[in-house]
């Protein structure tokens, strides 16, 4: 074999590599805008998770705030509302999960389960009616002095829990943690 045909061979391999990383680069290039669409936008991630104020809220008394398109629940009870509440007979309970995203998902929906403190006093629920996605009305409304959705009659207990109508489970509480005594950080 010759030095020229070494060098030929050495020269179309060179061609082959350049041409195949070329076209590599090329289909990185027109699939990448493809991948990312699919990522979040900024207005989406800016909504993952938000911090609120709660120094304002006074028991017996709920604050509401939108957070990933949905209302929030956010209340103070009182003893008499958390008395209530832990008062309940767990076996009349149609859903028994706590739908809790901070703690175990099997965890019974004992008040305990549910609640964001260990006295009970704070509260924390997505406000989004579990039967067909109505938002229920609070303030000690329906047959056991939590929230009501006169849309289907959907009652639940001061816990949140489903107590009587048509709603399959309790309405969730979503991932939430103090960050102080002030504020409350969802998501």
């Amino acid at each position: 074999m010759s030095h020229a045909d070494e060098h030929e061979g050495t020269r179309r391999d060179f061609l082959y590599y350049a041409t195949a990383g070329a076209g590599t680069v090329a289909t990185g290039a027109a699939v990448w805008p493809l991948v990312n669409q699919m990522n979040p936008s900024a207005d989406v991630l800016a909504m993952s998770s938000i911090r609120v104020d709660i120094s304002g809220v006074e028991p017996g008394t709920q604050l509401t705030v939108k957070w990933r398109g949905k209302p929030v629940f956010i209340r103070r009870r009182t003893e008499d509302e958390i008395s209530a509440a832990r008062a309940v007979d767990l076996a009349d309970l149609p859903d028994d999960k706590s739908r809790n995203a901070n703690g175990d998902a099997s965890a019974s929906a004992a008040d305990e389960n549910r609640a964001m403190d260990e006295s009970g006093e704070w509260l924390v629920m997505m406000g989004v009616c579990t039967h067909l996605g109505c938002v229920p009305i609070g303030d000690g409304s329906g047959d056991f002095g939590g929230w009501f959705c006169p849309c289907h009659g959907s009652h639940y207990d001061t816990s949140g829990r489903i107590r009587k109508g048509p709603a399959p489970e309790n309405l969730p509480v979503p991932t939430a943690q103090f960050d102080g005594e002030d504020t409350l950080i969802l998501g």
